[in-house]
């Protein structure tokens, strides 16, 4: 055995117990996180932020997008490519996708002649929905009750496609970043014939809480935020938006109705103005962050739909994900690569870092505040 300290057990021994002298501080110290909505955890790693960055800057966003382009395929009266002309919608406009990822009649591929080599059907619908005639306002840049249209077509689509699919995905891909090739502000819905992976977790972890606690895993994890508040960013009478305590990505925020909803359609009237007015503040306040149009994927997750269910899904609690990649300016973003890829989830700030961040910053877009200084400075 070796002597003077120099057995591996013992230094591994001494190792650990200076760790657990030390005072764990999480913006400092390397922990794991527990997903209880997804069932997985993520690797925090904060004290990573203070390394000097070497890897890929992006290019600049671009600067000014048309009001109108006729070749865009999104703007009212445009030729899409499958030769329909799109009417000159005023709101929003709701159309299938002309390159659908799943249709209505796909034949089903028969039995599997052994269990490692398993295919089962896939049916469904994808459309396209914009969300205003004009290429260059994003949401942010929409006024309230014009994003309280979007949520009303939003709900309306979820209750028109629920009735016949188990599964409608509402979801948004802004910005060349997140593979969003088109500027014109507008999003997709997919309904599928299956329960897609991450809505099975989902299903299965909220089904597990219910069951032991009597009630909505999210219902009561956004009233213990607002409890706590060093995740929280924004509050109003009906909702919530917070980093979540197991957040992923470095500014991704989870949106919260603050009573018991399953679906987009459940909404009161109420409900959806006050949705439309906080997501106008939380988007604002991302592209505030880096003084950028903030790039992200977002959707929505709400209980399973269709016919045959016949479940009531009280455990379901309806919530927004927003996943921005941007993570130390408008040109440096997170990428999931290598650890991430074959381990687990790991990100680089802790969440409650990141919710301060977002609170701190104004509630006015940043473009809007230029404009308004310089009439200030020729007046």
């Amino acid at each position: 055995m070796s002597q003077n300290g120099d057995d591996p057990e013992q230094r591994q021994q001494a190792s650990e117990a200076d760790a657990m002298a030390a005072t764990f501080r999480a913006s400092e110290h390397q922990h794991i996180r527990y997903n209880p909505l997804q069932d997985e955890w993520v690797l925090v790693s904060a004290h990573r932020m203070k390394r000097p960055w070497q890897g890929q800057v992006e290019p600049q966003l671009l600067k000014t997008v048309p009001r109108h382009d006729p070749l865009n395929p999104l703007c009212p009266g445009a030729t899409r490519a499958n030769g329909e002309v799109n009417p000159h919608y005023e709101g929003t406009f709701l159309f299938d996708n002309d390159f659908p990822a799943l249709q209505p009649d796909a034949p089903d591929p028969g039995p599997s002649d052994h269990p490692l080599f398993r295919a089962e059907a896939a049916r469904g619908v994808c459309k396209v929905m914009c969300f205003h005639p004009w290429s260059d306002v994003t949401l942010p840049l929409m006024s309230v009750p014009e994003i309280r249209a979007v949520i009303d077509a939003w709900a309306s689509v979820t209750e028109d496609l629920g009735a016949q699919y188990p599964w409608v995905q509402i979801f948004e891909n802004k910005g060349a970043m997140m593979g969003c090739s088109n500027p014109h502000p507008h999003c997709q819905v997919w309904a599928s014939s299956f329960l897609p992976d991450t809505a099975q977790r989902e299903e299965r972890s909220q089904q597990s809480y219910h069951s032991q606690h009597g009630e909505p895993l999210l219902l009561e994890y956004g009233r213990q935020e607002l409890l706590r508040k060093e995740r929280l960013v924004l509050s109003s009478e009906h909702w919530l938006v917070l980093v979540p305590f197991w957040a992923v990505w470095p500014f991704q925020t989870l949106l919260l109705p603050r009573r018991h909803v399953r679906r987009l359609p459940e909404l009161t009237p109420a409900e959806r103005d006050d949705l439309a007015s906080i997501m106008k503040k939380l988007l604002t306040k991302y592209d505030n962050l880096f003084e950028t149009s903030f790039p992200y994927s977002m959707g929505w997750h709400g209980a399973p739909t269709g016919v045959k269910t016949g479940a009531t899904y009280e455990h379901w609690q309806l919530h927004a994900h927003y996943y921005p990649p941007l993570l130390r300016s408008a040109t440096v973003r997170k990428f999931m690569v290598g650890y991430e890829m074959l381990a687990q989830a790991q990100r680089d700030l802790t969440p409650e870092q990141a919710a301060e961040r977002l609170r701190a910053l104004p509630e006015v877009h940043y473009c809007l505040a230029k404009k308004d200084k310089e009439a200030a400075d020729i007046a």
